[in-house]
């Protein structure tokens, strides 16, 4: 055996201390590289050469470049991370919508409280225009702070809007990147050695893409990778994608919704498949937050409008006239009419629109009020409709889907449908949806707030019982239509001890005796079905009793037209009880009324509610953001590079080649001896 062998282990030991040595050169080049995975130099032991003496070897060979990966904890990084995007995109906006509803004196419930308390001066002094003013005053301040809240409900979904449409196109250039670098990683693969940096580079565009939606990843036996989201919709496959589109609502344009581009148009995808990334954060929060906000703020403004209004029209002004609508919901004074929004995939011609009802008709009908939810009308193509209550955008399960047709009551509204729809149109309903945004103060004189009752109620002045007229309510403000006034209301004995009757004597005679029930209202049938109305008499009054010795004579309350409105101030003291009626929410179950809240536990509901889903938020946030952080921790470890790792090897490496370099100088002295000897 020559000397050749020697200079060979020696050339072959440099070589690979020198790949090691340029490896770990670049590994410390690369520490602050995003995606950058540490590489390391795979040697192996070239074949022995066979002697008579045995086998000798013939030193070292670099095999492969590779580097440190693993696949399940960069599964596991791109999963988490997706997650935690998630949660922290719903939770930043939350943020942002908590700020909406104010508490302390910005609040609305304030607002609402002084509105309230402002007729409290009115009933002390109903003729004084500038306590009227003051009413005014706090109204239009209520309606200000209504559509200020709905105004920036809009600006947080239109910046939600505009933050998918960004996101999308991000998802789209990495989707491309990742097939662009599928097709480079590809046409390496034919060198039989793995491309470190390209492979790196899909891993961190991965990365990024599961930021934005959660995917998934195979890997094909050509080294390429596809991508698929969510349940199975394929991203990229191999070089060729599918891209997103951000697609306009079918019902509402102010909203986006997640589609794919086809051959033949946009294609919108199901919510199931968006399960992480900052897009499903989004879109919840799009789907259930602002909504919920939006309908429980419309819900309050139409619960303390009507209310108003519907009080306004039972009483008297400064002029004698019936009470005008204090609040409008839209361009026009009365109850609003508002338009469904239709699928913009509807065939048929149907118009749907819907009306929401005064108090007293819902009461009357046995109907719910106002709910805080939107709702999906959908043609069965016979005539037929089917009406669901929609949570978070899809169908409520906690409320079954019911017939309806056109002109009936539904949850404090009423369904107006004309025209022929076909199978599976389908309408969005929101009742309630732009009620705070719409809510406008239509009265400017200070005169036309009903302070006054149409009617007068004078007790006899020989009445020795307790009994005292309480709140009355009409069917009519228009004193000219009760026709038989004045009335007058007297309450006898019968044979059972404790219990009265009550009758009521007009010009056409005296009614029949009805028995009467403490605490419950005494109604005047009058002669029309609006001319009638009820009174509430509080207190025990004297019966008449003939068999008593001496004969009792009944308490009297006569009923009489209001001759003197700009003193009375019963209507006011109506109008400022509202301050403490569950206006809000109020639901019929199983023919029982429950009661729903006053405008102050409503509007500390709503605070609630939302404080309630921030926590929530924030606290899956940052219990997802840990443990992204620690998934991430551990894929660092396997991949990443260590300075002081590195720093020790490059030692390590620089020691093997300056061994390996004098093997050579060995190897040359040797041959040199060889040589002198030979010329001797």
């Amino acid at each position: 055996m020559g000397t050749g062998a020697l200079m060979s282990l020696g050339t072959r030991a440099m070589a690979a201390s020198y790949a090691q040595l340029q490896t770990t050169s670049n590994n410390i080049a690369n520490v602050n590289t995003k995606g950058y995975s540490r590489q390391e130099v795979q040697l192996a032991t070239s074949g022995g050469q066979y002697t008579g003496a045995g086998f000798f070897g013939r030193g070292v060979d670099v095999t492969s470049v590779t580097r440190a990966h693993d696949d399940f904890l960069t599964r596991e990084a791109a999963l988490s991370s997706s997650l935690a995007a998630a949660d922290t995109a719903r939770s930043d906006q939350l943020l942002r919508l908590e700020k909406v509803f104010g508490t302390g004196e910005s609040g609305l419930g304030y607002a609402t409280n002084q509105m309230f308390n402002a007729f409290a001066d009115v009933a002390t002094k109903p003729q004084d225009l500038s306590s009227r003013q003051v009413v005014l005053s706090r109204a239009g301040e209520l309606t200000a702070r209504f559509t200020t809240a709905a105004q920036q409900i809009d600006e947080l979904q239109a910046g939600v809007t505009g933050d998918m449409q960004a996101a999308v196109s991000q998802v789209n250039d990495l989707t491309s990147r990742i097939a662009v670098l599928n097709q480079k990683i590809v046409d390496q693969r034919g060198t039989g050695q793995p491309p470190n940096d390209l492979l790196d580079q899909r891993d961190t565009a991965v990365q990024d893409l599961s930021k934005l939606v959660q995917v998934a990843t195979i890997t094909a036996d050509d080294g390429s990778v596809s991508v698929f989201m969510g349940a199975g919709q394929a991203l990229v496959l191999g070089s060729t994608t599918t891209q997103l589109a951000a697609m306009r609502d079918s019902y509402d344009n102010s909203r986006v919704v997640l589609g794919i581009v086809t051959p033949a148009g946009n294609r919108a995808l199901p919510p199931s498949l968006l399960t992480g990334g900052s897009l499903a954060g989004l879109m919840r929060f799009q789907s259930s937050d602002v909504t919920d906000a939006r309908n429980l703020l419309g819900q309050m403004a139409l619960a303390v409008g009507l209310q108003i209004n519907e009080q306004q029209s039972l009483g008297l002004d400064l002029n004698g006239q019936p009470g005008a609508a204090m609040f409008r919901f839209g361009a026009a004074s009365g109850l609003p009419v508002l338009a469904a929004n239709p699928s913009s995939a509807n065939t048929g011609s149907a118009v749907v629109s819907v009306t929401p009802q005064l108090p007293a008709v819902l009461t009357a009908a046995g109907v719910s009020s106002i709910q805080a939810s939107d709702y999906r009308l959908t043609a069965d193509g016979l005539g037929g409709f089917e009406l669901a209550r929609l949570k978070g955008g899809e169908p409520d399960p906690d409320f079954a889907p019911q017939s309806v047709v056109n002109g009936d009551l539904v949850d404090g509204f009423a369904i107006s449908i004309s025209g022929a729809a076909a199978a599976g149109d389908s309408f969005l309903l929101r009742p309630a949806g732009s009620a705070a945004r719409d809510m406008q103060l239509s009265m400017t004189n200070p005169k036309l707030i009903a302070a006054a009752s149409p009617l007068s109620a004078t007790m006899g002045s020989a009445n020795t019982g307790t009994g005292m007229v309480g709140a009355i309510s009409y069917g009519s403000t228009d004193v000219a239509s009760y026709a038989n006034l004045p009335v007058t209301l007297k309450f006898q004995t019968t044979a059972t001890p404790g219990q009265f009757t009550y009758t009521w004597t007009d010009s056409a005679g005296t009614s029949a005796p009805a028995t009467w029930t403490s605490g419950l209202p005494v109604t005047y049938a009058g002669t029309t079905p609006t001319n009638g109305f009820s009174v509430q008499i509080n207190g025990v009054p004297t019966a008449a009793n003939s068999s008593a010795t001496p004969a009792v004579s009944s308490d009297t309350f006569v009923f009489s037209a209001n001759a003197y409105p700009g003193s009375d101030n019963r209507n006011a003291n109506a109008l400022l009880a509202l301050r403490d009626n569950p206006l809000v929410g109020a639901i019929w179950s199983g023919g029982t009324l429950q009661q729903g809240a006053n405008v102050t536990e409503a509007f500390a509901g709503i605070v609630a509610s939302i404080g309630v889903r921030v926590q929530s938020a924030r606290s899956a946030a940052e219990l997802s953001t840990g443990v992204a952080a620690e998934a991430e921790l551990a894929r660092s470890s396997k991949s990443g590079v260590n300075l002081d790792e590195e720093a020790a090897r490059l030692i390590q490496y620089q020691q093997t080649y300056q061994a390996a370099a004098k093997m050579l100088q060995v190897a040359q002295t040797v041959f040199d001896t060889l040589l002198q000897t030979a010329a001797r």
